[in-house]
């Protein structure tokens, strides 16, 4: 295995997994296979990337050093040249979280210093500035991620807010320098090191900025960020495969399919009322399930009953609303009894006949997908920037698992077509 991931959610995870699969270049990407928490076997034979699909972001700093250092032993043991650490594209943390934890952690395994951090995703808005983080024209403070329900951010300066995680100094790679070229920032990089900055801020605002860094990144033992910056990681090491990989032919997946949606992102928000006006859709009432008054049963009818229109059940909700349940409920156990509510729905689905699903939520997602406990997943089209098909071929069920900001108005729809392998 050439390349190893460890991914902070799973969403994040399918979307690395699309990247490092298409590359960056002509010569395409690496085969790739996405593994839901750490394997207790060998990769398959053929696989040059392993994804590691973890449930750490928002969980305790400890527990996630504890959790992404197993899966790192794992990828070591695989053979894996080089290891990337993927969060999100938003820097989804907090004061006490858990980037900077993992990234230290990884470095201090691995003797490194220097260590690039880069969350840029130029496709969808994310860039990098100054060591500030922008969506669109947007800070990040003032994008709604200030209002995320688990990991709010109020502080664009993500330089500052990787110092409050971490123990060793951060340093800064400015655009400035990254568009010097690759030999320059590596210089740069390695003066950081000798200051004894384990991570390093790199800015970026382009694909090509992000071709420099990648090439700057050759021969780097640890590597951090979103996923935008893997796919030229993938092309660096596609030189390297000996032979021709076949990669997996998709020929399309049919059958009954369900949408589900924890995600209380604006980006999210707007897909649903898109396809609410034209496809089944339930509310679920957060009051009434932490009541017990609404299980899966009673959803799971929902959507068998609404089967061949796209029905979708989702407990998305204004900022607000979230905000007088968690302050009602405790944030902790909404969000538990959420995730529990969708992984037995889920598992209901697929054990009833669900052939296609799409989980829109990164916290959501992690719940699915371990319930589900699909395996190895192979990497199919991609669906939107960010979002592939992942399809377990012994289950012969087609997954979408979306990130709340990802996505276009019309995902849901577009997403169950190209499942059937139209579009």
């Amino acid at each position: 295995m050439l390349l190893g991931v460890i991914a902070d959610d799973f969403t994040g995870a399918s979307d690395i997994s699309n990247a490092i699969a298409r590359g960056a270049s002509s010569l395409g990407g690496l085969r790739v296979a996405q593994f839901m928490e750490v394997p207790g076997v060998d990769a398959p034979i053929g696989i040059e990337a392993g994804v590691i699909s973890l449930k750490s972001r928002s969980i305790e700093p400890r527990e996630a050093v504890r959790q992404s250092l197993e899966a790192f032993e794992w990828l070591r043991r695989q053979g894996c040249e080089q290891v990337y650490f993927k969060y999100c594209s938003t820097f989804d943390s907090s004061p006490e979280g858990n980037i900077g934890p993992v990234g230290e952690a990884l470095a201090d395994e691995l003797g490194v210093h220097g260590v690039v951090v880069c969350p840029t995703f130029p496709k969808l808005g994310r860039t990098v500035y100054q060591g500030h983080l922008f969506v669109g024209d947007r800070l990040l403070n003032q994008s709604g991620m200030e209002n995320h329900p688990l990991t709010p951010m109020p502080d664009a300066d993500i330089r500052r807010w990787l110092s409050l995680q971490s123990k060793a100094p951060v340093g800064l790679a400015s655009l400035q320098v990254v568009r010097s070229g690759e030999e320059l920032l590596r210089i740069a990089l390695e003066k950081a090191a000798r200051q004894g900055e384990k991570l390093v801020i790199v800015d970026a605002v382009s694909d090509e900025d992000l071709e420099i860094i990648a090439r700057a990144c050759v021969g780097a033992p640890l590597v951090t960020g979103g996923s935008a910056l893997a796919a030229g990681l993938s092309s660096n090491l596609v030189s390297r495969r000996e032979g021709v990989k076949e990669h997996y032919c998709f020929h399309g997946i049919d059958g009954p399919e369900a949408i589900l949606s924890g995600s209380c992102s604006a980006v999210t928000r707007k897909q649903i009322a898109y396809h609410s006006r034209s496809h089944p859709a339930l509310a679920i009432d957060v009051e009434s399930v932490m009541t017990g008054e609404v299980d899966a049963a009673a959803l799971l009818q929902f959507l068998k009953s609404n089967e061949g229109r796209a029905p979708l059940v989702y407990s998305s909700s204004e900022p607000e609303a979230v905000s007088a349940a968690q302050a009602k409920w405790g944030r902790e156990n909404v969000a538990l009894k959420l995730d529990q509510l969708f992984a037995s729905l889920a598992c209901a689905l697929v054990d009833g006949g669900t052939r296609r699903l799409i989980v829109a939520g990164g916290e959501t997602s992690g719940a699915v997908a371990r319930a589900l406990n699909l395996g190895a997943l192979e990497i199919g089209p991609e669906i939107d920037p960010g979002v592939p098909i992942l399809i377990n071929e012994s289950r012969t069920v087609g997954l979408a698992l979306k990130s709340g900001n990802f996505g276009s108005e019309q995902f849901f729809t577009k997403a169950l077509e190209r499942m059937r392998g139209q579009g």
